[in-house]
């Protein structure tokens, strides 16, 4: 088959169904890469103020939930049709969405989010099993590097939105995401296709035991359960992009330089990447990572198409490990320019090669419920990721933490951030009693407590998983059918 006919083998609902998995993503990663910095930041911008424990503990639990659930809501997808099942799961996400931007109390966004992830967790098996079935052979590589190159546009596009629309208010960026899905129900009604046609009529009860017995059956996979295991370190790593690294800039990094170099560059490109008080916002930064993918996904997807997917991922591991060392091991954002790079290239060698192989080891008839297992080490990646981000963090790297610890250690009183203090005037409290210019605070804590470190845990995070997945390719893989 000649490269350039390659893209006409992808029949309509492939291109259907990736185009609401651009939208999808765009509401979720337009509210996902600040949400972050909504949950910990200053109440007197309008973020809640939560501390880095409450952060953790809320985003690693919820969306382990969201990858999680897929196990089930494949199933269901398969049992009921995927195009109803995506109608109801629009309906969640929207409603979801609007509601999210309308709470303060930390209760009240937890339970609210658990609703929006059971949403999600209901669309994402669907998309993925619906570009699994419109794939063979000839073309799954280069499908699922499409696949992953729309995700990454979606994940592009949102957070540019989302960062420009959070000056106006935080309430915006709520808004727009429940916009969003709503231009999804209009390709799914009028454009989407199911690519499953029969349906059982059996019972809801009897559906149910089927899924839970399907479950058990893909439980006793070994070889699959082994290497979904080995790839929840790679996205405990992978995942600090939106858990770690916004508060990491936001905290440490002075981004004022590189906006007045843009701006000499160009005004017009600095005054659409950056912000009115002349900054440039930490979530512009970090999506640089779904800008390298939108780019270069393609070309990677071609190139790793020489390596088995085991060698393929192990490699791109090797990579983003070496990223996100360099990512946190600098408070220059210049830095970040390069490492997020290094880091995007590895995870697009990396993650649809993951789904890829799940989906090609899955038996006839079970490729939803398969593609549900796929988003199982992302599912613990979030547990993983939610507790290095929120402890481990906090007692690493946290700034108002270890600024705390240095007054305490000064015997300098203070109240703590969130009792009736904003964070920002914290901030400038701290810096009068430690006898410290405000514009100085942050070198002098860079200097002295070495939040820079935290970047050797996530390097061997990502390195340990590397070393796994060479030894479960030579011990388990190879034996079996080399």
């Amino acid at each position: 088959m000649a490269k350039q006919n390659i893209f006409r083998t992808f029949p309509g609902t492939f291109w259907v169904a990736n185009t609401m998995e651009l939208f999808e993503r765009w509401a979720w990663y337009g509210f996902y890469m600040v949400l972050a910095l909504y949950l910990t930041g200053s109440t007197d911008t309008g973020a809640l103020g939560f501390t880095q424990e409450q952060k953790g503990n809320l985003m690693g639990p919820v969306t382990f939930l969201l990858y999680l659930l897929p196990i089930i809501t494949g199933s269901i997808a398969d049992r009921y049709g995927y195009k109803r099942v995506l109608l109801v799961a629009f309906l969640v996400l929207s409603s979801g969405y609007f509601l999210l931007g309308r709470v303060k109390s930390y209760w009240a966004f937890y339970f609210l989010f658990m609703y929006l992830a059971v949403g999600a967790a209901l669309f994402k098996p669907i998309i993925t099993a619906t570009v699994s079935r419109t794939t063979d052979d000839r073309n799954s590589s280069i499908g699922f590097g499409i696949f992953y190159m729309i995700v990454n546009i979606g994940a592009f596009i949102g957070p540019i939105v989302a960062s420009k629309l959070r000056i106006i208010s935080w309430q915006w960026v709520f808004n727009m995401s429940a916009f969003i899905i709503l231009v999804n129900f209009v390709l799914l009604l009028f454009f989407y296709k199911d690519p499953v046609k029969e349906k059982s009529g059996k019972p809801l009860v009897e559906s149910l035991k089927l899924i839970f017995r399907n479950v058990a059956t893909v439980l006793s996979d070994v070889r699959l359960i082994v290497f979904l295991l080995i790839i929840v370190g790679f996205w405990a790593m992978y995942l600090q992009l939106f858990y770690t690294l916004p508060v990491y800039i936001d905290q440490w990094m002075d981004t004022r330089p590189l906006y007045n170099w843009l701006y000499d560059l160009s005004p017009a490109i600095a005054a659409a990447i950056g912000t009115p008080s002349g900054t440039i916002a930490p979530e512009m930064l970090t999506n640089l990572d779904a800008f390298y993918i939108v780019l270069f996904q393609i070309a990677v997807s071609g190139f790793v198409t020489r390596f088995t997917p085991l060698r393929a991922m192990a490699n791109g591991i090797l990579l983003s490990s070496l990223g996100i060392g360099m990512m946190f091991a600098f408070n220059n954002p210049v830095y970040l320019i390069f490492s997020l790079l290094l880091f995007g290239l590895g995870e697009m060698a990396t993650s649809p090669k993951t789904q890829e192989y799940v989906g090609k080891i899955a038996p006839e008839g079970k490729t939803a419920l398969y593609m549900g297992f796929s988003y199982l080490p992302l599912a613990g990646g979030h547990i993983v990721a939610g507790f290095l981000s929120g402890s481990v963090y906090a007692d690493i790297a946290d700034k108002p933490t270890l600024l705390r610890k240095l007054l305490i250690d000064k015997g300098i009183q203070l109240p703590a951030p969130g009792d009736g203090l904003p964070l920002s005037d914290y901030y400038g409290a701290a810096a009068k009693a430690l006898n410290v210019a405000p514009d100085r605070l942050t070198a002098y804590l860079w200097e002295t407590a070495q939040p820079w470190k935290i970047w050797v845990l996530f390097t061997a995070i990502g390195l340990f998983t590397f070393i796994a997945l060479i030894l479960y390719n030579r011990l388990v893989i190879k034996p079996k059918f080399g």
